[in-house]
């Protein structure tokens, strides 16, 4: 990577670090993103409001490839001393978005400084964190016949710029499940007058063990109890209504559906026993990310062509990553360059994206645009 391209990028990142935004409200990021390849690119921008794309084209009838990098920012503080701090108060770059998309633009600069063979598609989405960007941002894929789409993520608890590599799924699915129960009030004396639904959320709960057994299971599933909000703080009445929330998680999108279904049917049946009313919502959907092994053989050998240290990574992550939207509808692949194994772990306050990995990401997609 040409050094003045890594230091306009480690400015770029330093820049976008201080002015953290939420998802969604990636306002002033976007465009600072826009304005960065305006000035040091001769790229075709297409603004699509919430994200944008920056395309380098080779010409009819060469291959489509895109590369993705996400913008969006956490809503924790900034309590570390760093020269490039974060100015807005509460909000904070604590996975390394500012870094990610730092990378993309530095390796934008490099070809359209260099060109390429094929054509080029930089996506810079919003949004990741609430699971909502990639959705949004899909149709780009079949608009432009993208025939194979990467990405990286930072990455701590793993050797210092290792390129992790995992063919199938890599982040399991998830999703945020509100269970809503309505009944009756009734004075907390006479509670045979009311519906309550204690009861029935408390059944809910005891049965999420079972649901989630691995016996029950091909691979890993979860459901985590997120919060349990029955009644009023009022001693003289019995709970009318209440909400049970869960972050229902799976290796498998089918084992998924099948918790979510068995969690539906039994809040259904509970509310029937109990004469009460019940409705489900959802936020933060996730899709299962499933790497194509064809593309993550690609990153394996452009790593070790680059002299990185390729390691094999031997289970995905619990976590969720919306990039899992792309890879349904092309091939592609994510793969992950470590931080250091004792480097603080991302959504913690001490961490920090690494510039030292910038360059590792530029030369890791030049070389797949080579390939």
């Amino acid at each position: 990577m040409e050094k003045k391209n890594l230091e306009l990028a480690i400015q770029l990142r330093h820049e976008l670090h201080k002015h953290p935004e939420l998802s969604n409200h990636e306002v002033w990021t976007k465009q600072h993103l826009i304005d960065f390849l305006k000035t040091h690119t001769q790229l075709e921008i297409l603004d699509k409001e919430k994200w944008f794309y920056a395309v380098y084209r080779a010409g009819e009838g060469k291959k489509n490839i895109a590369y993705r990098a996400d913008f969006d920012a956490l809503p924790m503080p900034e309590v570390i001393d760093i020269p490039h701090a974060s100015q807005s108060p509460g909000i904070s770059h604590k996975c390394g978005h500012d870094g990610h998309s730092a990378s993309l633009a530095g390796f934008a600069l490099e070809i359209d400084q260099k060109g390429a063979d094929k054509n080029i598609f930089f996506l810079f989405q919003h949004a990741e964190e609430t699971g909502d960007g990639a959705a949004q941002c899909a149709s780009f894929i079949e608009e432009h016949n993208i025939e194979e789409i990467f990405a990286y993520h930072n990455m701590s608890g793993m050797a210092f710029n290792s390129v992790n590599v995992i063919d199938g799924t890599a982040h399991c699915a998830s999703k945020g499940m509100t269970i809503h129960m309505e009944g009756a009030p009734a004075h907390a004396s006479q509670p045979e007058n009311g519906a309550n639904p204690a009861f029935a959320i408390a059944k809910v709960i005891d049965a999420i063990p079972e649901f989630i057994s691995p016996e029950n299971n091909e691979g890993i599933v979860l459901c985590t109890v997120v919060q349990v909000d029955i009644g009023e703080r009022a001693f003289g009445m019995s709970a009318s209504k209440g909400d049970l929330l869960l972050t229902i998680r799976a290796l498998h999108e089918e084992e998924l559906d099948k918790l979510q279904k068995n969690l539906e049917d039994l809040s259904n049946a509970q509310a029937a026993e109990y004469g009460l009313k019940v409705s489900f919502s959802f936020a933060d959907s996730f899709p299962e990310t499933v790497n194509d092994k064809e593309s993550s053989d690609k990153i394996r050998k452009v790593a070790k062509n680059k002299g990185f240290e390729v390691v094999e990574m031997t289970k995905a992550f619990r976590g969720s990553e919306d990039y899992g939207h792309y890879l349904k509808l092309t091939k592609g692949a994510m793969c992950y360059i470590g931080n250091g194994e004792d480097y603080p772990h991302l959504h913690t306050y001490e961490y920090d994206f690494r510039d030292d990995i910038i360059e590792t990401a530029v030369e890791l997609f030049k070389g797949l645009a080579e390939l």
